[in-house]
């Protein structure tokens, strides 16, 4: 399953949740209880490995 990441835009509480595909994403926060909660997009993280990739490349 998935692990995602959510903040609160109401208190700034930071939290993440193992949710699967087919779950609703959470909207209420666990710490102040308001409907502002939003999922906090990263980029994931990559590593190139092989022949055919630059020399600096990691």
């Amino acid at each position: 399953m998935p692990t995602y990441h959510y903040r609160c835009k109401q208190c700034g509480y930071d939290f993440s949740e193992h949710q699967s595909f087919s779950d609703d994403p959470i909207t209420i926060c666990p710490q102040c209880g308001k409907d502002a909660v939003h999922k906090v997009y990263s980029a994931p993280p990559i590593n190139f490995k092989g022949k055919g990739f630059y020399r600096t490349d990691k």
